[in-house]
């Protein structure tokens, strides 16, 4: 119960801490001003060049980001000083050139890099917190309690439940990646849901960090893939007719290639975004049903708050659960890469 209760009171945090538009920060701007329920969902989920932290009396507390752009030189300046260095926003929040209207070769810090960077920091820093605990102690006199506990405990379950058994043999090859895939996307997870900094940013919910996690899976399978794998692929057990004059089975495989790490991509972005929109759109009936009178606006704000607090425990839940489905269908896509043919495999249990 004790646990249930402490969930329960985690949710309730974030969900009060939740981001409040600048037009609900006083009951006289909320009376004059739409709220704009876009601008609220995609201002939070979308990428930026500065990190909003809060507004206070209609003043925005943010973090300057950077701004790095090739147009002619290197240009490198904060993004409240954008305008001054002659570039601006267009409609779509990128930042082009103020002159010309054309997008230079941009490597800015933005909200989601450096919500990356920091992500990736504090990974480091638990393995390596974790790593300490087992050079100070010996594991198999004292079991580790606590953050190694925890750490054990997972590290054991990801490697013994879905590496071993997705990729089989020479699975110790693989574990370093897809532990380190399986704790990067769990960790950035919980980090979206959290809605202060350092957290809040929507990192695994962008479609470009999800497209670089598929591709190192694409390239862990196709790189490392036995023979078997690609004869499967150029010339599978089928009856000839398939593959010859027209190579219908084999063009079907080269697709699927393919569509084994877009699925990964699209199905991790999609479901993390999607986690985000709806917490953001509970969050947003409170300000919505501001002008409806106290009666409707109070008691939705009621429904509001349980049933975000139902979501937010939610996406605790999310955030583990595509972490593992994503790194067990690496796991498995990386052991059907090194399947061996039967007569092979029968030999090795009569040996």
């Amino acid at each position: 119960m004790r646990g249930i209760r402490k969930i329960l009171l985690l949710a309730a945090v974030l969900l009060l801490s939740a981001p409040v538009p600048a037009a609900a920060q006083h009951a006289d701007a909320a009376e004059t001003e739409d709220f704009d329920l876009n601008e609220y969902i995609f201002g939070h989920i979308g990428d930026a060049y500065e990190w909003h932290i809060t507004t206070v009396n209609d003043h925005h507390i943010s973090i300057p980001l950077p701004c790095i752009v090739f147009d002619g030189g290197v240009h490198v300046f904060l993004s409240p000083r954008m305008e001054e260095n002659g570039y601006t926003l267009n409609e779509n929040g990128k930042l082009v050139n103020a002159t010309t209207g054309k997008r230079p070769i941009d490597i800015s810090i933005t909200k989601n890099v450096l919500s990356l960077l920091l992500s990736s920091i504090l990974l480091v820093a638990l393995i390596l917190a974790t790593a300490r605990w087992y050079k100070r102690h010996d594991a198999l006199k004292e079991a580790p309690r606590g953050f190694p506990g925890l750490m054990e405990m997972l590290i054991t379950m990801v490697t013994d439940d879905i590496i071993k058994e997705g990729v089989g043999k020479d699975w110790e090859k693989y574990a370093p990646y897809l532990l380190t895939a399986f704790f990067f996307i769990f960790l950035n997870n919980l980090l979206g849901i959290v809605p202060f900094f350092p957290g809040g940013a929507n990192v695994t919910g962008n479609i470009a960090v999800t497209l670089v996690l598929a591709v190192c899976t694409f390239l862990a399978v196709n790189l490392f893939g036995n023979k078997h794998y690609y004869k499967d692929i150029f010339w599978p057990d089928v009856p000839t007719w398939l593959k010859v004059p027209v190579p219908l089975m084999p063009l079907i495989e080269i697709i699927g290639i393919f569509t084994k790490p877009f699925s990964l991509m699209i199905r991790l972005f999609a479901n993390i975004l999607a986690g985000h929109i709806m917490i953001l759109g509970v969050v947003a009936v409170i300000f919505i049903t501001a002008k409806l009178g106290p009666a409707i606006n109070g008691s939705m704000s009621v429904i509001s708050v349980l049933f975000g607090v139902f979501m937010d425990v939610l996406e605790l839940l999310v955030a583990f659960i595509q972490a593992y489905v994503f790194t067990m269908l690496s796991s498995v896509f990386i052991g059907l890469s090194r399947q061996e043919p039967e007569h092979e495999k029968q030999l090795e249990t009569t040996k």
